[in-house]
C-alpha cells in the first residue's frame, strides 16, 4: 500500500527466499505452520496507520466505560459465567478491513474484536523472518508503540507471567497438538518458558490446580488462556471428565474466560464512528433493511468466521430461532489494494493490545495481517491461491 516499497518488494521477490522464510519458521520452532503464510508483508502508509490507531482508540474507549460490566451482562451465555473475574482483560484484539472511501483514500473499517489473546508469540517471529529474508526498509516498524523486540518480549513476560515462576504458569488449550495455532504455543514456550497443557490434563485438589511434567506434579498459579468454550464443547466426549471452571478455583487468568464474551461481536452495536459500520442485534431491528445484500449476518458465539452468512436473505433470517444471539452488520467492501504478481489482494489488519495487570491502559503492541483474493478473509480460505494467507504489517 506504499507504492514505491511495494514495487521494489515485488520486483526483488524470489520463491527461494520465500521458501527459506517458511523453512526458518519450522527450524526455529520445530513446527511447520498449518496455515498458509503469505509471500509478502503489508506496508502500511502513515495516514492509514494513524486512522487504525484512532479507530482502535474508539474501541478501547467503549471497553473502558465505567458501566461496561453492566452493559455486557447479557453477553455471556447461560452456564458459562466463570467466577473471580478480574478488573480488565490482559489482551484485546481488534480486526479492521482495509477499504477505500469515495475519494479512493484508504480507510479502516471495524470487523471483529475479542478480549482474548492472538498469536502474540508467532507474529513477532514472523515479522523478524520477513525482515531477515527480504529487504524491508529500516524506516518501517512492525511495532506500534515505539518498542523493539526485547522490549516486546519483556512486555509479554510482564503481561502473561505477572511475576510468577514460569513453571507455575501454563498455556491452556483444548487438544493443543491438533490446533492450527500450535506454532504460536511452541514459540510462546520458547520465549517465556511456560508449558502448553491440555485442559484434560489438569488436576483439581480442593481449590488448587495442578499439572504433571516429567513425572513431577506442579501447581498452576496462573493460566494463559487459549481455550475457547465452543472448542471445549465440541471435543467434550473425546476429552473425558473435565474440571468445572464455573466453580471457584485458586488461579489467575490471562485473560479471564468472561472477557472472551464481553469483548466480542456483542459490542459492535455500541461502537460508533467513521470506522465502525452500522450494526445491531437482530432481535432489536424492527424492519429489515431493504438492501439486505449490503449486510452480513454474524452469530454472537462463534470463532474464526464460523457461521457467518455473507449474503443473507429474508429466508435465512426467518430460519434463525435465537435472533438475540445474532448481529446484523453493514457489509464492508474490502479493497483489493495490495498489488501482487498474480493479481491484487485484499487485506485485514489486526491490532494487538497487551494490558498488564499493573497498567492503567491497554498498550498497542503488535499486529497481524491477513491477505485474501476470495470472498472470505482468513487463513482457512482460498489457500489454493498464492500471495494470500497470514502476514505481518510494517508501518511507515
Amino acid at each position: 500500500m506504499i507504492p514505491a516499497i511495494r514495487q521494489q518488494y515485488n520486483s526483488q521477490f524470489s520463491a527461494g527466499a520465500y521458501h527459506a522464510l517458511l523453512q526458518s519458521l519450522t527450524d526455529i520452532t520445530g513446527i511447520t505452520p498449518s496455515f498458509r503464510v503469505a509471500e509478502t508483508p503489508v506496508f502500511v502508509p502513515a495516514a492509514l496507520k494513524q486512522q487504525l490507531i484512532a479507530a482502535g482508540d474508539a474501541v478501547i474507549e467503549v471497553i473502558r466505560r465505567k458501566d461496561f460490566n453492566t452493559l455486557t451482562e447479557m453477553a455471556i451465555p447461560k452456564g458459562q459465567v466463570v467466577p473471580q473475574q478480574d478488573a480488565h482483560p490482559q489482551f484485546v484484539i481488534v480486526d479492521f478491513a482495509v477499504t477505500q472511501d469515495e475519494t479512493g483514500a484508504l480507510s479502516p473499517q471495524l470487523i471483529e474484536l475479542q478480549g482474548f489473546p492472538s498469536l502474540f508469540g508467532f507474529q513477532e517471529l514472523l515479522a523478524a523472518q520477513y525482515r531477515q529474508h527480504f529487504d524491508i526498509p529500516s524506516s518501517l516498524n512492525n511495532f506500534l508503540s515505539g518498542m523493539d523486540a526485547a522490549q516486546y518480549e519483556a512486555l509479554l513476560r510482564r503481561t502473561i507471567l505477572n511475576g510468577h515462576d514460569p513453571k507455575e504458569v501454563i498455556l491452556l488449550e483444548v487438544l493443543p497438538q491438533q490446533q492450527k495455532t500450535l506454532i504460536d504455543f511452541v514459540r510462546t514456550e520458547q520465549l517465556l518458558g511456560i508449558p502448553t497443557v491440555c485442559v484434560s490434563a489438569l488436576v483439581l485438589e480442593g481449590k488448587k490446580l495442578y499439572y504433571e511434567k516429567d513425572g513431577e506434579k506442579l501447581p498452576v498459579k496462573r493460566i494463559y488462556n487459549r481455550m475457547i468454550a465452543e472448542d471445549l464443547e465440541k471435543h467434550r466426549e473425546e476429552l473425558g471428565t473435565l474440571i468445572n471452571f464455573q466453580h471457584e478455583i485458586d488461579v489467575e487468568w490471562v485473560t479471564h474466560p468472561n472477557w472472551y464474551y464481553r469483548i466480542s461481536k456483542f459490542l459492535l452495536p455500541y461502537i460508533q464512528g467513521d470506522h465502525a459500520p452500522k450494526a445491531g442485534f437482530l432481535h432489536e431491528i424492527p424492519v429489515l433493511p431493504k438492501d439486505l445484500e449490503n449486510y452480513v449476518l454474524k452469530p454472537l458465539f462463534s470463532f474464526a468466521g464460523q457461521g457467518v452468512i455473507i449474503d443473507p436473505t429474508p429466508a435465512d433470517i426467518d430460519a434463525i430461532k435465537d435472533p438475540e444471539n445474532w448481529i446484523l452488520q453493514q457489509k464492508v467492501n474490502y479493497a483489493p489494494v495490495i498489488k501482487t504478481p498474480s493479481g491484487p489482494a485484499k487485506c485485514e489488519v489486526r491490532l494487538m493490545y497487551c494490558w498488564p495487570d499493573d497498567a492503567a491502559d491497554p498498550i498497542l503492541t503488535h499486529n497481524l495481517a491477513r491477505l485474501s483474493k476470495g470472498k472470505m478473509i482468513g487463513v482457512n480460505y482460498n489457500a489454493d491461491k498464492d500471495w494470500v494467507g497470514g502476514s505481518s504489517c510494517f508501518f511507515e
